[in-house]
Formats: C-alpha cells, sequence, structure tokens
C-alpha cells in the first residue's frame, strides 16, 4: 500500500510518498519537488553488532543519476563512476544532520542512500535528500530521536526566499542550508557574499521557523503507515564497573586535560587506557569497551567541570582567548605564492598556482558540463598528527574541509575581466590540533595576496565551541583538538571585516537555540577581527606585481566575426602564431582572447599577430607586404596576416613592367598602399603611387626587392 503526503512550500509542491517502492529495505521514501525526485532508503543490519565496536557505524551514500537530467556521462565507460565533490558533500550534509539524533549506545550498522531520479534544473536534490533520510528513519524501525525538517534559505534584494531556484540562487548573496528538529538547529552550512552576522542569524531562524511544516509531513507519514518502533534501551556499564574506573582514574584524568602539549597528552591517555584494559583483561569484550566509554565519559565531565565550575580552559586560555597566531608569507621562492600559517599547535602551508583558461577544472554532472575556475584543494597527512597511516587519494573529510575553506575563499576573488587567470589554492597540514579548516582559510587568504591576485579583502575563519551541562553552557573561541573531541559544537565561522563569507556548524546534542548561536557569532566576529588584524600586520594587501614565475596573460576582445580568422582553417592560424612566439593562445565564443606566456616580450608578440589579423585594411593607408603569389597579370601581396590584396602589374612600378617576375618573386616585402576596396571585399594595391611620391614610405625599406 502507497502513503502520500503533500505541501506547497514556494509555490511548488513539495511531496514525500512511501510504500510504492524499495519495499525491502527498512525504510525507502520517494520525494519529488517541481520535477526533482530523490530516492532514500535506509537499512541496518539485522546481525548483532560486532564484537568490541565502540562507535556508531552509519553510512550515508549520496547518488547523482545522469540519466536524471536525460544525460550520458562523459567518462570512457559511460557509467557514473566514484562520487563527484558534490555527491560527498551532500553526504555529509545529511550525515552531519541526523547522526546527533541517533540515541546513546546505538551500534548497529546502518547505510543510508540517496538516489537522484530526476533533476528539472531548478530545484536543488541535496535538501531533498536531506529531508528524505530523516523521513525514512522516521518511518522504519530504526530507533531515530527525529524527525528532522531541512530548508535552503536564499537572500534576495533584502528580503529571504525558501528553497530558492537555481536562477534564483544566481542573484541571492546568500546560500543557507539549515536542518532542525522541531525545537533546537541540528546543522547550519552557508555561503554568504560578506553578508553581516545578524542577518544570517535572521536567516537561520526564518528557515527554522519555516521548516516545521517538513517535520509535520514526516509524523503525518509514519501515522498513516502505523509505524512502531520498537524500544530501544542502551547498554549501560553497571554501577560496580563505573564507580571502579572512576575511583582509579578520576585523577589521573584530571591531570591529564591540562596536559599543554598535544602528543604528551594523547601518550598519557595511551598509558591509562592501556592500564585499564589490563585491570579488565579477564572480563569479556563488550565490558572492556564499557569500561572504555565509562574513560571518555570521565574526561567529558572533567572538561565540563574545569570550563563550567572553573572558567577555565585545559590550556590555560579565558574562554574568548584565540591561541597564539603567526604568519609567514612568500615561504617558497618557486611557487606564485605561498603563507605558512599557525594557531596554537594547527599549521597550515597553503600556495597558489596561477594558470591560464586550459586549466579550468572540467565539471560534467546532473547540472551539465562546465569549468570552475578556482580551486582549494585540502590535504591532512597523517603525520599532521603524529600517525602512522597508507597514504591515498582524499577520503570525504578533506573534500569536505577544502570545498568548505574554497566556498569561503571564493567570495573575494576579483571577476574574470579584472583578473583572467585560473587559481588554484592547495593546504597541507603540517600540524592539526583543531580548526585546520580555518586555517586553511587564513592561510589561504595571504597566498592569494602575496600571489599578487587583487582579492577584495583579506578572509580570516574561527571555530567556536560549546560546552553543555547541569543547565549552563561555555561558549569556546578558538576551540583545540581535546574541546572540539569532547564538546558540543564545532561551528566554523569565516568572513571579512564587512561580514561572513561561508560557516558550517556540527553539534553532539540534539539541537542548540537560536540564542546560543547568535553568542557563538558575536563571539566569532570578535575574533575574527583579532585574527584579521595579525594578518593584516604580515600582508595589509595584494602584491602590485604578480610572481616572475606565473604566466603573464594578455586579455583583449575581438569581433565575433574575426574569430574565424584567428584561429585559421582548421586551427592553422593560431597553431602557427604559438609555434612562432611559444605561447598558449585561448579564443572562447564570446571573441574574448587570452594570451598567456612566463615571456611577456613573447606574449606581445603574439598579441601584434592577432592585432594584424583582426585589423580591418583601409583605403589610402600603407602596408609593408609579403608576395605571397605571382600572376601574370600581376602579384597578390599579403598586407594582412590571412588578408590578400592584389597588385596588378600596371601598379608596380612608375615605369612599364613587361613581366612581374622582373621586378617581384614570391617572398619579397614591399610597401603597398590601398587603393581600393569593392563591394565584394576585393582589396586592389599600388606600389606605383609610392614610387611616384617616395616620403609617403616613411623611410621603411623593402627586403627581398630584385632589380632588373
Amino acid at each position: 500500500m502507497s502513503y502520500r503526503v503533500e505541501r506547497t512550500i514556494s509555490g511548488r509542491v513539495f511531496s514525500i510518498e512511501a510504500g510504492r517502492v524499495a519495499r525491502q529495505a527498512d525504510g525507502a521514501v520517494w520525494l519529488r519537488y517541481g520535477e526533482t525526485i530523490v530516492l532514500v532508503t535506509v537499512v541496518a543490519a539485522k546481525q548483532p553488532p560486532k564484537e568490541g565496536v565502540d562507535f556508531f557505524p552509519l553510512t550515508v551514500d549520496y547518488q547523482e543519476r545522469m540519466y536524471a537530467a536525460g544525460r550520458i556521462p562523459g567518462s570512457f565507460f559511460r557509467r557514473e563512476g566514484r562520487p563527484h565533490e558534490r555527491e560527498t558533500v551532500t553526504a555529509r550534509l545529511i550525515d552531519r544532520s541526523i547522526r546527533p539524533l541517533f540515541p546513546k549506545g546505538y551500534k548497529q550498522e546502518v547505510q543510508i542512500i540517496g538516489t537522484v531520479l530526476s533533476f528539472d534544473g531548478e530545484n536543488d536534490p541535496d535538501v531533498l535528500a536531506l529531508v528524505g533520510a530523516s523521513a525514512a528513519l522516521t518511518a522504519s524501525p530504526i530507533p531515530f530521536q527525529g524527525p528532522v525538517g531541512a530548508l535552503r534559505v536564499g537572500r534576495i534584494q533584502g528580503g529571504f526566499v525558501l528553497n530558492p531556484t537555481y536562477p534564483q540562487l544566481e542573484e541571492s548573496d546568500l546560500d543557507l542550508v539549515v536542518a532542525g528538529t522541531e525545537d533546537a538547529v541540528v546543522m547550519v552550512e552557508a555561503g554568504a557574499k560578506e553578508v553581516p552576522e545578524e542577518v544570517v542569524l535572521q536567516a537561520i531562524d526564518y528557515g527554522h521557523h519555516s521548516l516545521k511544516i517538513l517535520i509535520d509531513m514526516q509524523r503525518e507519514l509514519a501515522q498513516a503507515m502505523g509505524v512502531q518502533k520498537p524500544p530501544f534501551v542502551s547498554p549501560e556499564p553497571d554501577d560496580d564497573l563505573r564507580r571502579r574506573v572512576d575511583d582509579l582514574y578520576r585523577g589521573p584524568i584530571r591531570e591529564l586535560v591540562l596536559i599543554l602539549d598535544k602528543e604528551q597528552q594523547k601518550a598519557r591517555r595511551q598509558e591509562i587506557l592501556n592500564e585499564l584494559m589490563v585491570a579488565l583483561a579477564e572480563e569479556p569484550a563488550e565490558r572492556r569497551v564499557q569500561g572504555k566509554g565509562v574513560l571518555e565519559e570521565i574526561e567529558r565531565d572533567e572538561l565540563r567541570r574545569l570550563i563550567l565550575e572553573e572558567g577555565q580552559r585545559p590550556d590555560g586560555r579565558k574562554l574568548d582567548e584565540v591561541r597564539p597566531i603567526t604568519c609567514e608569507v612568500g615561504v617558497l621562492p618557486r611557487t606564485h605564492g605561498s603563507a605558512l600559517f599557525s594557531r596554537g599547535q594547527t599549521q597550515a602551508l597553503v600556495t597558489t598556482t596561477l594558470g591560464t583558461s586550459e586549466d579550468e577544472q572540467k565539471l560534467d554532472d546532473i547540472e551539465g558540463e562546465g569549468t570552475k575556475r578556482f580551486m582549494l584543494h585540502y590535504n591532512f597527512p597523517p603525520s599532521s598528527v603524529g600517525e602512522v597511516r597508507f597514504l591515498r587519494g582524499p577520503g570525504r573529510r578533506e573534500i569536505g574541509h577544502g570545498l568548505l575553506a574554497e566556498r569561503a575563499l571564493s567570495q573575494i576573488l576579483p571577476s574574470k575581466e579584472t583578473s583572467p587567470y585560473i587559481v588554484r589554492l592547495v593546504s597541507d597540514i603540517l600540524e592539526s590540533n583543531g580548526s585546520s579548516s580555518m586555517a586553511t582559510v587564513c592561510g589561504g587568504s595571504l597566498a592569494l595576496m602575496d600571489a599578487g591576485v587583487p582579492v577584495k579583502g583579506a578572509v580570516g575563519g574561527v571555530a567556536i565551541g560549546l560546552i553543555m551541562g547541569d543547565g549552563r553552557y561555555a561558549i569556546l573561541t578558538d576551540i583545540m583538538g581535546l574541546e572540539d573531541h569532547l564538546g558540543d559544537m564545532d561551528f566554523k565561522v569565516a568572513g571579512t571585516r564587512t561580514g561572513i563569507t561561508a560557516l558550517q556548524m556540527d553539534i553532539k546534542v540534539p539541537g542548540i537555540t537560536i540564542e546560543i548561536m547568535a553568542k557563538a557569532l558575536n563571539q566569532a566576529k570578535t575574533a575574527r577581527y583579532h585574527v584579521l588584524d595579525i594578518m593584516d600586520r604580515t600582508l595589509p594587501k595584494p602584491r602590485a606585481e604578480i610572481s616572475k614565475y606565473a604566466p603573464r596573460i594578455i586579455a583583449i576582445q575581438i569581433p565575433l566575426d574575426k574569430i574565424r580568422e584567428v584561429i585559421g582553417p582548421g586551427g592553422k592560424m593560431i597553431r602557427s602564431i604559438i609555434e612562432q612566439t611559444g605561447v598558449k593562445i585561448d579564443v572562447d565564443d564570446s571573441g574574448r582572447v587570452e594570451i598567456a606566456s612566463v615571456d611577456e616580450a613573447a606574449a606581445q608578440r603574439a598579441l601584434n599577430i592577432i592585432s594584424k589579423i583582426i585589423e580591418v585594411p583601409e583605403v589610402g593607408k600603407v602596408y609593408l607586404g609579403k608576395v605571397v603569389r605571382i600572376m601574370d597579370f600581376g602579384a597578390f601581396v599579403e598586407i594582412l596576416p590571412g588578408t590578400d590584396g592584389l597588385l596588378h602589374i600596371s601598379q608596380i612600378s612608375d615605369q612599364r613592367v613587361q613581366r612581374v617576375e622582373d621586378v617581384l618573386s614570391e617572398g619579397d616585402e614591399v610597401l603597398v598602399k590601398v587603393i581600393e576596396i569593392d563591394k565584394s571585399g576585393k582589396i586592389r594595391l599600388s606600389r606605383k603611387e609610392l614610387l611616384k611620391s617616395p616620403t609617403t614610405s616613411g623611410g621603411r625599406k623593402e627586403r627581398g626587392e630584385t632589380h632588373r
């Protein structure tokens, strides 16, 4: 039997349907908004959790089928391959929104798959997939403390728009996704064009109030289906085990959280854990896992006690204090731009590489083929946290962190007309103890300016944390690894002095209030200004000149009817220019021509050639031409690249010429004057007129001329 609920949101019908497809999954919903359709399934493993598992093994996958947009994949095998960046980021968006709402102690393996089946080019499927994940869980027997609603909020001409279409997003200065329960916000992610904090907060509040309609829809669907969730009781360690671990290790752990050096703290934590495992060696594996959990609870309690009761952080900082910061630029001599940004025990080496239009990233997804002019790639080697691991390609975390930093910095980049360069930033995290993505933003901003990219201004970033307990809470500025791991929130905020360019909020509790978010944003703004002050002292504005190792790009606009002449038949002309000068040339359909070369003189030579190609011959003007063909009745002279004129035998000399070959040979350079251009574009030339008045030539010599 099929069940369906629907509502109208922003003038378009949003529907959720269950019981029609994928009936062997524990939960499956079919969502439609406009003509965009997403199927979301959820399945929990039927076998009991693996012995010794001390985490919740949730997997979220999101996939966009190319047939959804009526397209065939452009890969060699013509089928979808590994996830695109967009798919990875959407999967993380869903994961971060629903993970806090699974009950503590639930360790059954769960997989959620969102699949885009139809895409109308207007309604973004990511929010549908997020709502679908919550709806599928709500309609399943899997324990879940939802439902969760989610909406996208844009702002056009000062007014908020719910679930803006793709064309509307082009006009919007804000792209914000908010997810929440009826009472609290659980996830926020946004990109913005330097939007003030108070506006972002209003958008979050507006979105949270508006998303409740989606929560009601999910409850209505589950009620219609008669969903009965079996009770779940979290396996708690018995009082004896809890008391035993507490008596032995609370004191050592109280000392542990005050160790300043991360590696020393990590080593001491491992010592305590090893001691506990030895003490519980005769116990069953599950009891050892519970003992480890009690140990972490004690550490979490001690951190909360330290912060909430004593107002002190593990490293001795005040609640709103930023760790010591150092900035260096120009640290790598052969890169186009580089910066080393250090904040506490977190350090990012960020480099800028400037490229030409042929270096654009090619995109091929359900939105169609496209290009990307700005890329930021984030690398997190195991050495940055003192570990040993195989080096593989970038994982979901690295892709997500890189795209967050890319989003923060993309808002300050110049237009293509102002700066024609393709820009690639690479952030190599050299050491990490919290907020490495925000260190990437700060280092990336400095590296761009070091490369001479004319950015609008510097971007700084900071991560804000939250500690909650016993009805109290504390907001922490610039959280380090321990505060992130044991705390309740990681709220990353990046922006300029004008406003926010990107933010991302992850939480580990079932939700936080707008009031807490307002205080967090205010604290983040103060910290960001502090960071920007330090960055400005290092490099206050972009360098006046780009690196001598970067390509020089000259961009010109040519008439559309001249594109064919610049390229030439089969690309012959453009290849000839490249061979002569050694430059790179790109011509687009709008007539924009980019000439790139590390050698500026070579780029100028290529520009001169192209300028001659697009030059229009003028009657009365004198040209130094080249004889390209000898005929009985005269010679054809190329006066501009690809443009010939007829020098009739009667116009070759002021004396009688019997044979053209007596005066001219192929390859000779001769001064000629345009005396006529007829309606068909044919050009008549004269040399005789110049010989009659030598001053006209301006003293320019003819080369290769033979006199007989």
